[in-house]
């Protein structure tokens, strides 16, 4: 699967779109691609790996991709890497790397850097639990 992620980023290339492909495949043997769209569809969170799992949630019915293998043409970035842990699949199989993407002037490796020392800010103390206090209290909540 992982060729095919490969083939899909240089097909998305030739296509006007970036150099990343993305395919998942489901316990039940369903396979989801995704491509990386960001210029195309002037959406920065429109990574291969953002839009396999889209389709696959789509697809499957379900928020919780557990059991499911993603295949990446490249490591995916921390978005990407969150969005996976989000969406809980098993397994990420990839194979060019940050800094592969880097050397191809993508900033991968920069934000992985940035995550070292993020620009954060905490602030407020009292009113930060209400969400999740109301959140805890809900009844008729789905948990994710």
């Amino acid at each position: 699967m992982l060729i095919e992620a490969i083939k899909l980023a240089v097909e998305n290339v030739e296509n006007g779109g970036g150099p990343f492909g993305a395919i998942i495949v489901m316990p039940n043997g369903n396979v989801y691609e995704g491509v990386n769209r960001v210029t195309a569809n002037n959406d920065p969170t429109a990574h291969a790996e953002v839009t396999a799992i889209r389709n696959a949630c789509s697809g499957e019915n379900t928020f919780d991709l557990s059991g499911g293998i993603i295949y990446s043409s490249c490591e995916p970035c921390p978005m990407c890497l969150g969005a996976s842990l989000w969406a809980r699949l098993d397994k990420i199989v990839f194979g060019a790397d940050r800094f592969d993407a880097a050397d191809a002037g993508f900033d991968d490796a920069a934000f992985y850097a940035v995550l070292e020392n993020p620009p954060v800010e905490r602030i407020l103390k009292e009113e930060n639990s209400a969400p999740f206090e109301l959140w805890k209290s809900k009844t008729d909540k789905t948990e994710y």
